[in-house]
């Protein structure tokens, strides 16, 4: 057997595999979107039509939609660098020598991340409570009045922001942990007999070894924050005045609460492009900062 043979051999299944589960499901939604699939369609087959961008039409000429866009665009943008900069720096405490008992500090900062939501937000509903909270107790003995965090149009979606970081921040602190700890001591040795300091070595050494898994986080995070639905709706059932309604909430009240399928299935795909475009903005960025090859 040739080489090319065995080769097409060995990643066949793989290949089957990404089809069945990936490629397969992708263009069948992407079929859906350009019908009315709804729920008399999945009673019967024969109450299906084509109605080509007649979905994705009405889509962009529905308020709501704009507005779930919004509040999802305020989430990435507000929670993604905020995301990002907690793990970077819980990673670089627990990566220093003066850091004491490490793994737990580790293990109780993941925890969050492998934490069900459902138990999460029972917690966070106390800490946010407007008379019982302890975060409203903090501030009350700061001579803060109480703030309606939940339900609140103008405090509902950084309280929402606030449980997305603190419940995701632990993952990406273990991959940059890992990166920290691959870094050689010989730099910072060196940089230390040049006379830098710490700002100096988190800026020249630290930051452009983490570059490349920097990168990463940043495109996973942002990914994460696209498809944010969960949080909001557990905490705020996309409340007040659908301030907390993320587009991932839009799709699922146009798919499971009104059945309309294929309009979701547009909302799904309109979603898409917007990550696409996202994600190639921030590699076209990295690509900038790092310069010529």
């Amino acid at each position: 057997m040739k080489a090319a043979q065995a080769g097409w051999l060995f990643v066949t299944p793989a290949l089957l595999a990404i089809a069945v589960f990936f490629v397969l499901p992708v263009a069948a939604a992407l079929a859906m979107s350009l019908t009315d699939f709804d729920i008399y369609a999945l009673a019967d087959l024969r109450n299906l039509r084509f109605v080509g961008l007649d979905n994705y039409r009405r889509l962009l000429s529905t308020p709501l939609f704009w507005q779930a866009l919004g509040n999802t665009m305020f989430f990435v943008l507000v929670g993604v660098p905020l995301s990002i900069g907690v793990s970077l720096a819980a990673a670089l405490l627990l990566h220093s020598p003066l850091a004491r008992f490490k793994g737990f500090y580790r293990t109780a900062l993941f925890a969050p991340v492998v934490t069900t939501l459902v138990a999460v937000a029972v917690v966070w509903r106390y800490l946010l409570h407007t008379r019982y909270g302890l975060l409203n107790h903090a501030l009350g003995s700061l001579g803060i009045a109480p703030v309606d965090w939940l339900g609140d149009p103008l405090w509902a979606m950084p309280a929402i922001v606030l449980l997305s970081v603190w419940k995701n921040f632990g993952y990406n602190m273990i991959i940059l942990l890992a990166g920290l700890q691959a870094v050689p001591k010989d730099l910072y040795e060196a940089a230390a007999l040049e006379g830098a300091g710490a700002w100096q070595q988190l800026r020249h050494i630290t930051l452009p070894a983490l570059a490349p898994l920097l990168l990463m986080v940043s495109i996973l995070t942002m990914a994460g924050h696209f498809q944010l639905f969960a949080e909001p709706y557990v905490m705020t059932q996309g409340g007040p005045a659908q301030r907390t309604v993320t587009v991932l909430y839009f799709m699922y009240d146009e798919g499971f609460k009104w059945w309309s399928l294929g309009s979701a299935s547009a909302v799904a795909f309109v979603l898409f492009v917007f990550m696409f475009g996202f994600t190639l903005l921030q590699l076209q960025v990295a690509r900038r900062q790092a310069g010529p090859a």
